[in-house]
């Protein structure tokens, strides 16, 4: 099919985004990326594992004391990590050992 408007490339992009679903992966890999940057630098070291099921993050913890910390920062860090994403992608945060 030939187009008759000349499109940017980033409509191109968003374009091929949208056709091949992969819109929700880049979000995703958008969150795990900005993890270190939404922890404290000490914080982000002890995180051994990061995934994200459906809208949960899944933070593997290899500390005890930093995983409780964490927890009680739980809304902060959720807020911080949907700017990043610039919408609300996950909605809870799960730490576990």
């Amino acid at each position: 099919m030939r187009r008759t408007k000349t499109l940017g490339i980033a409509e191109v992009i968003n374009e091929l985004l949208c056709e091949y679903k992969l819109e929700g992966k880049l979000k995703h890999a958008r969150i795990i990326a900005a993890w270190p940057e939404v922890l404290r630098a000490g914080l982000a070291k002890p995180s051994d594992e990061l995934h994200i099921k459906g809208d949960v993050l899944f933070v593997k913890i290899s500390s005890s004391v930093i995983r409780n910390e964490l927890y009680m920062m739980r809304s902060t860090l959720l807020e911080r990590l949907n700017e990043k994403a610039g919408e609300e992608v996950i909605k809870n945060i799960v730490f576990h050992y």
